[in-house]
């Protein structure tokens, strides 16, 4: 039993590269993988994206009005941006003034 198991392992080990030379024909003339699921995965993180930026400003809102009802908001500062951010009476500066 023992030698037959191992005449299969040599069998298998010695006739396994046939298998590869045939789909390394084929290969070249298969069908391009599809961009779909890709694509679907962009959109649907550009979209989440934008609700959650969408949520995160109107409670900023929320919060800004039961602190300061009846006053007009002013512009939410941007949350990953750590450069110069001037904010005069609710309008943004030019950079030069």
């Amino acid at each position: 039993m023992t030698s037959r198991v191992w005449r299969w392992y040599a069998d298998r080990k010695f006739y396994g590269w046939e298998k590869t030379v045939l789909w390394d024909m084929v290969e070249p003339y298969r069908r391009p993988k599809s961009f779909a699921p890709l694509v679907s995965l962009y959109v649907a993180a550009f979209y989440t994206g934008v609700i959650g930026s969408a949520i995160t400003e109107q409670l900023y809102k929320e919060k800004y009005w039961e602190e300061h009802p009846g006053e007009a908001v002013p512009i939410m500062r941007p949350k990953f941006y750590w450069g110069p951010w001037r904010v005069y009476h609710g309008d943004v500066l030019p950079p030069n003034k």
